[in-house]
């Protein structure tokens, strides 16, 4: 069973039943049986075209669920509309089915979160995760969305904002967290990119490629994170890094500056850095405050926190971490990172520990108690 297969063909199943008239929730209810079917029928009896079977299986289900309805006063249409089994068309949904979910019924906030499930692959727990919020508020939002669409036309789609921000979700989950879906991201922010001339477009699309330039650097053999400053950067890939400063160059001439270019700034001079020591900091840190301004975002204060710690020495960086709440993930580890850089080994050892119990991935808990080991090492000789 091609379990790879079945995740890549739902946004498009998923996209010809709303075009068909299927209200999402529905639709989407339709082609989450449709796959259990294909879980169970496939391995023993696969069909010849998988696309063309998912189609004409999930059509079913909703039109099962339609005339079970009483109020769907169109069965007989929706009856006549099913399609025959057969090849699918060839052409790639998921885009478009990422504006249907931003449809201007929902909140963005709520438009972000069900696109993130339905159409993304995170689990509830990954989007609360990314949002900072309980799962059980996230699994609330998403619910609420669901029925918000029930019965909505799909003649409306969302704004290129919200979609942008679920395709920086996506990659960011695809990038450092326990599902690849990367290189998923990029290759439809392309797509969005060819279609839509909008600075940010660009800039989101350059600072995945300059992220994803590094991706075969940040983790270890074991698959511990690598951290910037100690990856080898001779495997960093020099052509998505060109490819992305160029991107990024084009979108500020224009001088309409958000917050998907003013991140692509920092990684672009991050890049730009033959060695960890000749790192720009003072201008990474002048582009953190522009993102401060963009967008006042906890953890871009966090990260900023990193920044001045490198630019003005460690006791500046926690003085600046001192100002923000200490339940913001990856804090625990700001503050290690800082408090061994000035000389606490002890506090930085505890707070290592205490990181690697929060961290959110595998990779990254066995880096922070590699580091709580490595410091508790030196204390003991």
């Amino acid at each position: 069973m091609d379990e790879a297969l079945l995740r890549s063909l739902t946004p498009s199943v998923l996209a010809l039943l709303v075009r068909r008239g299927a209200d999402f929730a529905a639709a989407e209810d339709a082609v989450q049986e449709a796959l259990v079917e294909a879980l169970r029928v496939w391995p023993s009896d696969p069909p010849r075209d998988a696309k063309g079977w998912l189609v004409t299986v999930a059509w079913r289900k909703f039109l099962d669920q339609a005339r079970a309805d009483a109020a769907r006063r169109r069965r007989e249409d929706l009856v006549r509309e099913e399609p025959v089994p057969g090849p699918g068309p060839a052409a790639d949904d998921t885009l478009r089915l990422y504006f249907l979910c931003a449809h201007p019924s929902l909140t963005p906030s709520s438009a972000i979160a069900l696109t993130l499930r339905a159409v993304g692959g995170l689990t509830t727990r990954q989007i609360a995760r990314a949002y900072l919020v309980p799962e059980a508020t996230m699994a609330q939002r998403i619910s609420r969305a669901k029925r918000t669409l029930a019965g909505v036309r799909f003649d409306q789609p969302g704004d290129v904002a919200t979609v942008l921000r679920v395709l920086y979700l996506v990659f960011n989950e695809g990038y450092s967290g326990d599902v690849d879906l990367a290189a998923e991201a990029i290759r439809l922010t392309r797509q969005l990119a060819a279609a839509v001339d909008h600075p940010e477009v660009a800039g989101l699309l350059a600072l995945m490629l300059l992220h994803h330039a590094r991706r075969a650097a940040r983790t270890a053999p074991d698959g511990s994170l690598v951290p910037l400053a100690e990856q080898d950067r001779g495997r960093w890939d020099t052509g998505l890094i060109a490819e992305g400063v160029a991107i990024l160059q084009t979108a500020l001439a224009r001088d309409r500056l958000g917050e998907y270019q003013a991140q692509a700034a920092i990684a672009a001079l991050h890049a730009d850095a033959p060695r960890a020591e000749e790192t720009d900091w003072v201008q990474i840190v002048e582009w953190y405050d522009e993102l401060v301004r963009l967008t006042d975002s906890p953890v871009v204060r966090l990260n900023r926190a990193v920044a001045v710690g490198e630019a003005d020495g460690p006791r500046a960086g926690l003085a600046a971490l001192a100002a923000l709440d200490a339940a913001l993930p990856r804090h625990t580890a700001v503050a290690a990172y800082l408090h061994e850089r000035d000389g606490d080994l002890e506090t930085a050892a505890r707070l290592y520990a205490e990181a690697a119990h929060k961290a959110p991935s595998l990779g990254e808990r066995r880096h922070l108690t590699h580091q709580a080991a490595r410091l508790n090492a030196r204390l003991r000789h």
